[in-house]
């Protein structure tokens, strides 16, 4: 997992780039949601987004069937991305390939911050890939849980290969 951490494997999951989350050039794009049908609820801070969601900024396309987000005054509490499966694509800064995500469910809390993807949860970067039926990250604590408790429920770690460049630009031992 360490390697993961240091080339922003894992914090590429973040959903939302308004939060503060996404690649550096991305958070000043507009960024454009497109549904269906959406229902706005300034009332009880809740709108939901139907049929073929799709928001972009940038870089990043998130993709999903129905997406749902929880506001606390004027503040994002939580965004939750359904779908068959939802998306997730971005561009990390330095980077010459997109980080991609996908799982029927993505969940994003901003206090704490938290992401949780569910059922069928897959993030792949630079043909490395970690897969399990349930992959949280916890942002502020830098860390990832993988796997549940379900008998046949195992995470799948594929590790590339260093590449011989790669190898030949390490420090020597």
């Amino acid at each position: 997992m360490n390697k993961w951490h240091k080339s922003g494997f894992i914090l590429a999951l973040c959903l939302l780039p308004s939060l503060g989350w996404s690649l550096s050039t991305d958070r000043n794009q507009p960024m454009l949601i497109e549904a269906d049908r959406a229902e706005l609820n300034d009332a009880d801070g809740i709108s939901v987004y139907r049929g073929n969601v799709k928001v972009t900024q940038g870089t990043l396309i998130l993709t999903g069937e129905t997406m749902t987000v929880h506001n606390k005054g004027d503040d994002v509490d939580k965004v939750i991305m359904d779908g068959k499966p939802a998306t997730y694509k971005q561009r990390p800064d330095n980077k010459d390939k997109d980080v991609r995500a996908k799982a029927l469910r993505m969940e994003y809390y901003t206090n704490p911050e938290y992401i949780i993807l569910l059922k069928q949860a897959e993030v792949e970067q630079e043909g490395d890939t970690l897969r399990s039926e349930r992959i949280e990250y916890d942002v502020a604590k830098d860390k990832v849980n993988a796997g549940t408790d379900k008998p046949n429920d195992r995470v799948r770690i594929v590790i590339q290969p260093k590449t011989e460049k790669k190898a030949s630009e390490a420090p020597a031992p």
